[in-house]
């Protein structure tokens, strides 16, 4: 009888999409939870919507840039539909529809995958991970400055030091353009100067002589604004000498000084927070303050946590207004930061004690002792076989066990165990006769934990 021929798939990931190990995703699971619980101690609450909108729910409402990058399909049933490329515009669509339901103001959180068919490159890949939160339904400026302290807590949480929150506000902006006469061509010039960090000032002013009908005067204007620099106060003055009498750039302006008097109190350290008007943020939906993040120790790769005032999105859905502010932590590129860092741990385990299985004779007594260490908030693993207390202890090392507990016949005939730490190779034997309270307590001690 032959057996019949297998035709192989070789087993490999779409360009711009990637698979992520144990090593890769504990620590990007850990992102995700500490964001959640920063978002949640200032008051957001969990939500989730649909992979799929309808098309025109999506289309138009990011940039000419977004829209080409969509995903969008007719599906089975003849609807033209579009994977979401960012958590905002499908927010907009769900306070429209939910309004009556959640009740003003709203504040949310919402970590889940959105996809974008853009060039890939470090730290950006077109399937990615955002962790959003917003406050919809008031323009009070103190939403403003609570999005400035999340993103402050946020990535101290996470455990950086030296990072700066960049602050910049489209209200100055567009009242700079008009005062230049360009406020008609504002998608198109502030498009250009989001990409200031990229192409530079040349760069910038070939793209506006190219996209756009501006006088040499006009791009020099352009560039001057985006080159004011200095001090908080210093820029303030800069800026307000540029925007001389023009209502809507004054308005920005006060707002400006406002989010900064209000993050300082609420506990922003001195200089983390900067003006920076080059900040434009490519989407087209900002209408007031906008925040960019960088690394010090790696600000080439890009804002880590951007977001910003929308207070028009959400009218294409609805006659109600509904103005809206928030920022979304970038964890892919975050997570790429800290590897090139070297701020992530090699783990590829989430518990930290092994329990060697010496004999399998013993397996319930091991299984107990675990059951008590799991108990007291240790992750704890059982080897499954017996195999030799070698092999046992190359697959502690490899998967980056802190610890293993090892118990032979006689340890277990006395009520005693050996406690190894695996990095220094010491070991001790602790008693488990009377329960494992000591085995926890030495444990705990260099674990950490309560």
């Amino acid at each position: 009888m032959n057996e019949k021929t297998v035709e192989r798939i070789e087993p490999r990931t779409l360009k711009g999409f990637r698979d992520y190990l144990p090593e890769a995703m504990l620590p990007r699971e850990r992102l995700m939870e500490t964001a959640r619980k920063v978002y949640r101690s200032f008051g957001f609450a969990p939500i989730d919507t649909p992979t799929l909108e309808y098309f025109e729910v999506l289309a138009g409402k990011g940039s000419e840039e977004t829209d080409r990058q969509m995903y969008h399909f007719e599906d089975q049933g003849g609807r033209h539909v579009g994977m979401r490329f960012d958590l905002t515009v499908p927010l907009a669509r769900f306070v429209a529809q939910h309004a009556n339901e959640i009740g003003f103001p709203f504040k949310r959180y919402h970590i889940a995958t959105v996809w974008r068919g853009e060039a890939p490159q470090a730290g950006r890949y077109r399937e990615f991970m955002q962790c959003d939160f917003d406050t919809i339904g008031t323009e009070s400026i103190a939403s403003d400055i609570e999005t400035a302290l999340v993103i402050n807590e946020l990535l101290t949480a996470i455990g950086f030091e030296r990072f700066q929150i960049r602050l910049n506000n489209r209200k100055v902006l567009n009242g700079l353009l008009k005062r230049f006469g360009l406020l008609d061509q504002s998608t198109a010039v502030l498009r250009a100067i989001d990409k200031l960090g990229k192409i530079g000032p040349e760069g910038v002013a070939k793209e506006l002589r190219e996209s756009t009908n501006a006088a040499a005067e006009q791009v020099a204007a352009i560039l001057q604004m985006t080159a004011v620099s200095g001090t908080t106060a210093d820029v303030l003055r800069q800026l307000e000498l540029l925007a001389g009498d023009e209502e809507l750039a004054v308005r920005g302006l006060d707002e400006l000084r406002s989010v900064v008097g209000g993050s300082a109190a609420g506990g922003i350290p001195d200089g983390r927070l900067a003006i920076d008007v080059s900040i434009a943020r490519g989407l087209d939906y900002y209408t007031g303050s906008i925040y960019e993040t960088f690394l010090t120790d790696l600000p080439t790769i890009g804002s880590v946590c951007s977001g910003g005032r929308y207070d028009d999105l959400a009218k294409l859905f609805t006659k109600q207004h509904l103005p809206g502010i928030g920022a979304s932590l970038g964890l892919d590129r975050l997570l790429a930061a800290m590897e090139e860092l070297k701020l992530l741990p090699q783990a590829k385990t989430p518990a930290q004690v092994l329990v060697v299985q010496f004999d399998a004779g013993s397996l319930p007594y091991y299984l107990t002792l675990a059951k008590q260490l799991r108990a007291a908030g240790i992750g704890v693993e059982v080897f499954p076989e017996p195999k030799k207390v070698g092999q046992q202890f190359k697959y502690a090392d490899r998967r980056g066990f802190a610890a293993a507990v090892i118990a032979g016949p006689d340890e277990v005939a006395a009520g005693k165990v050996q406690l190894k730490w695996l990095a220094e190779g010491s070991q001790a034997e602790v008693s488990v006769g009377n329960g494992a309270a000591e085995l926890i307590a030495q444990l705990r001690a260099k674990l950490g934990g309560a």
